[in-house]
């Protein structure tokens, strides 16, 4: 199986060292960095230097491969052209180069495997549904939580269990974390500190859940219990949710901190046939309603082969969203802001994210997190307010905003 890297940054250059060491039958064949020395890092110790060629187009990428060398470029155009590659896989956690990507990927009919949840919460729904009109697959990784998290509902429901909320275990969560505040752990992991940043002020699970909710047709929690502080197992979480409530959202996304075991992710179920219910308890799940499941870890790059696997051997994806956002994630200031003010988006300074019901965005014209970097703000805004369209200026010309255009008018009505 031929794989295309782009982004060989910390998890990027991860996943290549882990194909090529740990996975038979899958050759990473091409990586797409920022600059030739950065794809070719991302070889490092791993191919001879004879055997790792900078690629000018994508007959050249083809020939390279086909004598059994490998390639590193600065042009995703090279890899989307060229016959060989069978799987692309975004590692770079951008909104605007990864909506751009995507789409690409999709004119190309090049199968896509995203660890991208920032534009998958963004504009995955539409994406999904311009790659079905072709007939190309898209998924999203396994590894990452929101993967782990389908992957449970799938066992969920193979066991006979309704989904009524997927949550996600935190370890901190702090709205006014700051680039500044995250450096030092930035540096010792050699991280992008604004990924680290939007780790610890929410914008990251936000996003994650709200990719979670829009492929599971759910809803979010109820904000005065989102994210609460929860220092014990999740087991204990099967009684801290109204049933009742829950069906009539048709379920929910969630996540809490301090629970173990951490990090991992949950699933509470309810059992679709009451004459299971004995055996559930049984096997020591409980009396229910509810039934806790979960997973005690995510793993990343070292799962993510197995949805390269899935996609370039069987055609089959993760995570797709075809009915469109239930779950959006909107834009907060992290202090008082001021009008002029070109704003820096995901892990900066100025806002993180917080994840919405789509019926309570759409009536409040809500901006979306992932639309608002770039943006210019129209007036002056206090802390912990939720930008409007009317409080910003959007850059012209970018294709993640064309995309949630037409995301916005295909479900103009609200999907229930």
């Amino acid at each position: 199986m031929r794989v295309v890297i782009v982004g060989p940054g910390f998890m990027g250059r991860a996943l290549v060292r882990h194909i090529e060491s740990s996975i038979a039958g899958m050759r990473v064949v091409a990586v797409v960095g920022r600059t030739l020395g950065r794809a070719r890092d991302a070889f490092s110790g791993l191919v001879p230097d004879h055997e790792l060629v900078e690629v000018p187009d994508a007959n050249s990428l083809d020939a390279i491969v086909t004598r059994g060398s490998r390639a590193c470029t600065t042009r995703v155009d090279v890899v989307l052209r060229a016959s060989t590659p069978e799987v692309i896989v975004d590692m770079t956690g951008t909104l605007e180069f990864g909506a751009s990507l995507a789409l690409s990927a999709i004119e190309h009919g090049k199968p896509l495997v995203t660890l991208n949840a920032e534009v998958e919460g963004t504009v995955g729904p539409i994406l999904d549904v311009l790659a079905a009109e072709r007939g190309v697959v898209r998924s999203i990784a396994d590894g990452d939580q929101p993967g782990v998290q389908l992957r449970l509902a799938d066992f969920a429901a193979s066991v006979g269990m309704t989904p009524r909320v997927m949550g996600n275990i935190k370890g901190l969560q702090d709205v006014r974390r700051t680039p500044t505040t995250q450096a030092s752990f930035a540096a010792r992991w050699g991280q992008n500190v604004a990924m680290v940043t939007s780790f610890a002020d929410g914008t990251k699970i936000s996003f994650e859940q709200a990719v979670v909710a829009n492929a599971l047709g759910l809803s979010v929690n109820r904000t005065d219990r989102l994210g609460r502080d929860f220092p014990a197992h999740v087991d204990g979480l099967s009684t801290e949710y109204d049933l009742a409530d829950l069906r009539g959202r048709g379920g929910v996304v969630d996540f809490v901190v301090g629970a173990q075991p951490g990090p991992g992710v949950y699933c509470l179920g309810e059992a679709t046939d009451s004459q299971q219910e004995r055996f559930l308890e049984l096997f020591k799940l409980g009396s229910g309603p509810l039934y806790s499941l979960y997973v005690p870890y995510h793993m990343c790059h070292l799962e993510i082969p197995r949805t390269v696997a899935s996609v370039a051997g069987f055609g089959v994806g993760l995570g797709s969203a075809m009915t469109g956002p239930r779950v959006e994630v909107c834009t907060v200031a992290k202090s008082d802001l001021s009008a002029g003010l070109e704003l820096d988006g995901v892990g900066g300074f100025h806002l993180y994210g917080r994840m919405m019901d789509v019926v309570e965005f759409r009536s409040g014209g809500y901006v979306p997190m992932g639309i608002a970097a770039g943006s210019r703000l129209l007036r002056d805004v206090p802390l912990d307010h939720v930008l409007r369209y009317d409080d910003i200026a959007v850059p012209a010309g970018r294709v993640i905003d064309d995309l949630r255009r037409l995301q916005d008018t295909r479900w103009a009505s609200v999907p229930r």
